[in-house]
């Protein structure tokens, strides 16, 4: 039997940080495409159900559109169970939004609600500030099944107060847990829950911002033999990258742009990329910014160029220098500036004593 263990879809979401208008409504249509696209893999699998371990939509108010694309995917394939738990972006908008909740559409409760195929057993709940403290007391699993446990939130040894979306991990170790199917982190995590199962987040299904860069997708579950074996599949429609370019032994645009043609090469011209750059330059060094943008902007999806370089100014070099140059960077030293202010002043100081456009 396989099962898909997918979260934080984040359908419908804005998606209006960084791009461009048209940019950010093709973006929020790719999300639910590549929702309906993991639902025809899942067909094609003979995927017997598909976990939804929270935040299927972005926020509480879902567009028409959307609730009715999942609506219609689910009710389309009757022949695949949606396990659905609400995320802590949601509400109970989504169900109160269908005309008619497809019979196939398993939604986990604020109790422990459990789903059966033979031996194989699915259990989630919703956390809330009701039943955070004794969901754990209250969860018990036949030691003879395959136990899949699903809940939606971030990961602790302990409880904590006032957080309604810890969860605690050691509350959970030695329940007869095969698979703890968790949602809340965006990134693909896998470790050992205890001598018997394993914890995983499956992360996000698209990358959305830059703080969510790298392959993004879902778990494949082959249940055979009572063992469960996991395999993360990559499936984004787009890649975000995050790309450190150190440029401390550049002198020129160009070199710079050489650097990164190096670290882009392999990198799928559909992705998004932020380059920074990062290092100690001179002063009198021009990263050209705005060029490099330009440049990369015609091969690339979507990119940022962020500099964060620093200058590499030995102040001691100026301590007799009787210039308005010297002068200048010796007023600057004394300046009650954070270091990064400091250099931003520095290097338009000198561009224009030098005669540059500012």
């Amino acid at each position: 039997m396989r099962i898909i263990h997918c979260s934080d879809l984040h359908l419908d979401s804005k998606m209006e940080s960084n791009l461009s208008r048209e940019q950010a409504r093709e973006r929020k249509r790719e999300l639910l495409l590549t929702f309906e696209k993991m639902v025809g893999y899942a067909e094609e699998h003979e995927v017997r159900a598909i976990i939804i371990a929270g935040d299927l939509f972005d926020t509480t108010h879902i567009s028409k559109a959307a609730a009715k694309l999942v609506e219609e995917q689910i009710a389309g394939h009757p022949d695949i169970d949606f396990l659905y738990l609400r995320g802590n972006h949601e509400k109970e908008r989504f169900l109160e939004g269908l005309e008619e909740v497809p019979q196939n559409l398993k939604v986990f409760g604020e109790s422990w609600s459990r789903f059966s195929y033979g031996n194989i057993t699915v259990t989630g709940a919703c956390l809330t500030p009701e039943n955070s403290k004794n969901i754990y007391d209250s969860l018990v699993l036949a030691q003879d099944d395959v136990n899949l446990v699903v809940l939606h939130g971030q990961e602790s040894q302990y409880d904590a107060k006032d957080k309604t979306e810890i969860i605690n991990i050691r509350a959970l170790q030695n329940k007869y847990i095969d698979y703890l199917a968790l949602g809340h982190l965006h990134e693909y995590k896998y470790q050992k829950l205890d001598n018997r199962g394993s914890y995983c987040y499956c992360g996000c299904l698209e990358g959305r911002g830059f703080d969510e860069c790298g392959k993004k997708g879902f778990v494949l579950l082959d249940i055979q033999e009572n063992k469960v074996v996991p395999s993360f599949i990559p499936f984004a429609k787009r890649t975000l990258y995050e790309i450190l370019i150190d440029i401390s032994d550049c002198h020129t645009t160009g070199e710079i742009a050489g650097k990164i043609d190096e670290k882009i090469a392999e990198i799928d011209k559909s992705s998004l990329l932020k380059l920074v750059l990062t290092g100690e330059i001179e002063m009198d060094m021009d990263t050209d910014a705005a060029y490099l943008l330009k440049r990369y902007q015609q091969q690339f999806y979507f990119v940022k160029v962020k500099d964060k370089t620093r200058l590499a100014v030995n102040y001691e070099d100026y301590r007799l220098d009787q210039s308005l140059k010297g002068e200048f960077i010796r007023l600057l030293e004394r300046a009650d500036l954070p270091q990064e202010e400091k250099d931003a002043v520095i290097l338009t100081g000198i561009r224009a004593l030098s005669g540059e456009e500012i």
